[in-house]
């Protein structure tokens, strides 16, 4: 039975550009390396998404290991662990919402004035936390806006499940693997929720308090998945643990 370590990226930066780590997003990844390094965990096949956040995470946890003068697999690209697009909901959901819901506009008109007034503070409040606005645009396009023309939130969740193919040639009866994937908190939600036998929007929940280059260990076999562990940060302290 193979354990599946998932790993959130660290730290990204300002909603102007969210898709990059910040130095302290840089920080956790690498303090994450040098901790499975320190621990000697060997990993037998590694994942990770297409988000330029979560390759940076993988490329810091590699550099700890070949720092060390340890082995660590290459990274097998593969884009359906990727994080749902919440830039593109806001392009076209968000203008929908603010005609329909003069509460929803009040949230995002305040929340883009935050935004202004913060300039070029990355750790300006409103770029490290969920406003009111983020969470009826998200709450909007869970429960399936029929104006929203990307991908639904039950794609998603059918996208993230269907992972699982991929790493099923390591989940063999009797084979002892360490997996790693390198993905963000809503794919390790839904993962650890599909481990509960939970099959819908509260993995959102699960996700919501996932930390920043934090893990998460699945026990994986072809037909069974159980969690282990869920959002370790036994690596990290003080200014290092985050959450957004």
């Amino acid at each position: 039975m193979s354990r599946l370590f998932l790993v959130r990226h660290g730290q990204a930066g300002s909603r102007y550009n969210y898709d990059e780590l910040s130095d302290l997003g840089h920080r956790q990844a690498r303090t994450l390396g040098d901790y499975f390094a320190k621990e000697g965990i060997h990993f037998d096949a590694a994942w990770v998404g297409g988000l330029k956040r979560q390759q940076q995470t993988a490329d810091a946890v590699s550099a700890a290991y070949a720092d060390a003068g340890l082995p660590f697999p290459a990274a097998a690209l593969n884009p359906a662990w990727n994080e749902f697009d919440l830039d593109h909901i806001y392009e076209h959901l968000a203008p929908v919402l603010a005609e329909e819901d003069p509460d929803f506009r009040a949230e995002y008109e305040a929340m883009r004035a935050d935004v202004h007034a913060a300039g070029d503070d990355t750790e300006a409040d409103v770029h490290r936390r969920w406003t009111g606005a983020d969470v009826r645009l998200v709450t909007a396009w869970i429960k399936g806006h029929e104006r929203y023309p990307g991908e639904s939130f039950v794609a998603f969740h059918q996208r993230i499940a269907g992972c699982r193919a991929a790493l099923a040639q390591h989940a063999r009866q009797g084979d002892d693997h360490n997996l790693i994937v390198f993905t963000s908190g809503t794919p390790i939600g839904i993962w650890a929720a599909l481990s509960l036998d939970v099959e819908d929007h509260r993995a959102m929940r699960l996700a919501g308090v996932l930390h920043n280059a934090s893990y998460t260990i699945m026990r994986l076999r072809p037909e069974q998945l159980r969690l282990h562990v869920f959002n370790a940060t036994p690596h990290l302290t003080g200014e290092l643990l985050t959450w957004r």
